[in-house]
């Protein structure tokens, strides 16, 4: 296991940030950490570093407990967080290697590193490029870059696509999958759902400082009472008509706008079969019909009662 965290205690005064927090994440996933702002998770990621101190629970990172002078696991982790440190009097290649040089003391290993970390990002035609003449997108690439040099076995990145766009976007992403498949563990936040959606193994969700739901997304999706979502257009549409369709097996509430019907489902099979045979029996002509599955964000939502940008 790559991070083991038990119980999890953090207080500020009289705030309770994390609430016997629990995480366990196992080597060669790619995990995404959700929670609305204020949720924990900066916190968390916080203690799991020893850049913070708790008040009780354990840590271990690679099966031993983790200090802030453990440096034989440190130099194992890269960390990219959401706000880019960079020096804007160093150029790109200067900071990867500074970065780089922090783990690295072997001068030529290093030089090796570099110049691997400038190609994974597509940096090379910006490597004298000083900080404050790179777009966002590559600015955001640069970051990576001073995070990921030294070839961690853990990555973290928190909120690494925030504010590019998307192409660098794209681009960012298929590089975390590059550095999973060559065997990086890698921690993901986001506020953008499709990201972790396309990314992430197995997903958490916490709230208040505390875990909530962990699982697939297949098995977080499977949780939540609220199913596939149905929208039928058709003309004529009675009120009556419409409070059938609400009394449907699986429907559990349904609207019409005067052109379009949508019916929202739990689970169950068939839905949308019965959903038509019954407009059929009413003699009822629609046109197109659209089934969507619940997403990552309906589960957010129904799990926490929020947003996840409140």
């Amino acid at each position: 296991m790559v991070i083991n965290v038990k119980n999890l205690v953090k207080r500020y005064g009289s705030i309770l940030a994390l609430d016997h927090f629990s995480l366990q994440i196992e080597e060669g996933e790619v995990f995404g950490l959700l929670g609305p702002n204020g949720s924990g998770k900066t916190t968390a990621i916080n203690c799991i570093l020893s850049l913070l101190k708790y008040d009780k629970g354990t840590i271990e990172i690679f099966g031993k407990p983790m200090r802030p002078d453990a440096y034989s696991i440190k130099q194992d982790i890269g960390i990219v967080m959401q706000n880019v440190a960079v020096f804007q009097e160093l150029s790109v290649q200067e900071n990867i290697d500074y970065f780089c040089g922090l783990y690295v003391k072997d001068r030529q290993k290093r030089r090796e590193l570099v110049e691997e970390a400038i190609d994974f990002v597509g940096l090379q035609d910006f490597r004298r490029f000083h900080p404050k003449k790179l777009s966002g997108g590559l600015l955001r690439r640069l970051n990576i870059a001073c995070g990921i040099a030294h070839k961690p076995r853990l990555i973290i990145l928190d909120e690494p696509t925030v504010a590019v766009d998307p192409q660098s976007r794209n681009s960012i992403l298929e590089g975390i999958l590059k550095l999973n498949e060559q065997g990086a563990t890698i921690v993901y936040t986001s506020h953008y759902m499709e990201e972790v959606e396309q990314i992430c193994s197995r997903i958490v969700i916490m709230d208040k400082g505390k875990t909530l739901a962990t699982g697939t997304k297949e098995q977080l999706k499977g949780m939540i009472k609220g199913g596939e979502t149905l929208t039928v257009e058709l003309f004529g549409l009675k009120e009556e008509q419409l409070d059938e369709v609400k009394r449907l097996p699986h429907v559990t509430g349904a609207e019409y706008d005067g052109a379009r019907l949508t019916a929202h489902c739990s689970g169950g099979a068939h839905n949308l079969i019965r959903l038509l045979d019954y407009l059929r029996e009413q003699e009822l002509s629609f046109g197109r019909v659209y089934a969507e599955p619940p997403t990552l964000n309906d589960v957010f939502l129904e799990i926490t009662g929020k947003h996840l940008r409140d």
